[in-house]
């Protein structure tokens, strides 16, 4: 990539425009199934900057997905740009600028990693920069889980709104992932027949709803280490996880009910029905040695992934990320799961994830500094130049 292009583009990026934007997006409130006005929001920057906005329901007209389309007008590849705009629900914390770093709910997750890929999207049009193929941004809501089931992505997938690869700028700057695990969410919910009653008063033979939790608790820890022996060098391991359980009314009743809740991960693309299989089997074995009944609720997130360390969109970006900061970045796995599962998996495309070195994701503490906020900028442009062209 000629030094003189990077520098254009460098020059090009605008900070001030750049905070100007993430604060609109951070100071409008979106937790996930109410995102709308954020969605608004970005349309109206995006249509204020002069680019032609679609608004597509997607499965979720309260909050119609934001679609641009920037065409070079040659034939070639084109480069998908995608985020989320709905946060965790959390309290809303403003926006506000500090010290270079910019903090409020969404700032790390991802609204910061969206004004970026508008940012870059900006300067590739004033540089008339794409020699060829196409830059295809969306963004949408329905991403975080539970209250979100990724119904907008699936739909856009279905609508043939996507890429030939895309990006995806969650607070990842390092290692470059090219392995994602499939992580499902699970709630067993275990029942005794008959009232709540005194530890005393207990008839013989009562099943122990909290002793059919902790059994299954440790049926899922001892599981968890045999499934460590499943390993991929970049996605690291298959695991279990208890992040949760509740029981009872006070510390001397037998109560009827006891949930537990956690996630399972799989490291190996399209075998979600044979994990989830699997689970429903350990349960049920669990149910019938305590004498309960176990109601399990298991919600597939996203499959698993890899991509091809030598495919064109990593070589783009990077040719990008070494043109920016003077290095290839180092290939790795992602640790959560986001929208390029779904990509990866459902539409069959490269899903690279990248965005700001930020943190505070998923509290009330989010920050991200507006000079990662620049960076981040610079790769998308330049990755989009690189994958576009063909190079």
């Amino acid at each position: 990539m000629p030094d003189t292009l990077h520098e254009q583009v460098a020059q090009s990026i605008d900070r001030q425009r750049l905070i100007d934007t993430a604060v609109a997006l951070v100071e409008t409130p979106s937790p996930t199934r109410s995102a709308g006005p954020a969605a608004d929001r970005l349309a109206q920057i995006l249509a204020a900057d002069g680019f032609p906005v679609q608004r597509r329901d997607a499965d979720w007209p309260h909050a119609p997905a934001v679609v641009v389309s920037l065409p070079s007008g040659k034939p070639g590849r084109t480069l998908q740009f995608d985020g989320h705009l709905d946060t965790v629900h959390l309290p809303f914390v403003p926006p506000r600028v500090e010290d270079g770093i910019l903090y409020g709910s969404g700032a790390s997750d991802m609204k910061g990693g969206i004004a970026a890929l508008v940012e870059a999207l900006r300067v590739l049009r004033a540089l008339d920069a794409l020699p060829k193929g196409s830059v295809l941004f969306t963004a949408h809501e329905h991403h975080e889980g539970p209250w979100g089931d990724r119904r907008q992505v699936y739909a856009l997938i279905r609508e043939g709104l996507i890429g030939d690869a895309v990006m995806l700028p969650e607070y990842l700057a390092d290692p470059l992932p090219l392995a994602g695990r499939g992580v499902a969410i699970f709630q067993a919910t275990i029942r005794r027949e008959g009232p709540a009653v005194h530890e005393v008063l207990r008839p013989p033979g009562l099943p122990d709803v909290v002793a059919a939790g902790a059994l299954l608790i440790n049926r899922l820890h001892a599981w968890r280490e045999r499934l460590k022996q499943n390993h991929h060098p970049y996605a690291g391991h298959d695991s279990t996880f208890v992040g949760a359980i509740q029981a009872g009314e006070i510390y001397n009743q037998s109560p009827t009910e006891c949930v537990v809740q956690g996630t399972r991960r799989w490291i190996t693309p399209a075998s979600g029905e044979a994990v989830q299989t699997e689970f429903e089997r350990l349960v049920t074995e669990v149910a019938a040695e305590t004498g309960t009944d176990i109601e399990l609720a298991y919600s597939v997130q996203g499959d698993a992934y890899r991509i091809d360390a030598d495919s064109p969109i990593v070589q783009a970006f990077q040719q990008a990320h070494t043109a920016v900061t003077g290095s290839a970045l180092p290939l790795g796995a992602k640790p959560f799961l986001d929208d390029g599962n779904t990509y990866a998996a459902q539409a069959g495309i490269p899903a690279l994830t990248h965005g700001p070195a930020a943190t505070g994701a998923h509290t009330l503490h989010e920050a991200v500094p507006v000079d990662e906020l620049m960076r981040v900028a610079k790769v998308y442009a330049l990755t989009a130049i690189a994958y576009c062209s063909g190079q």
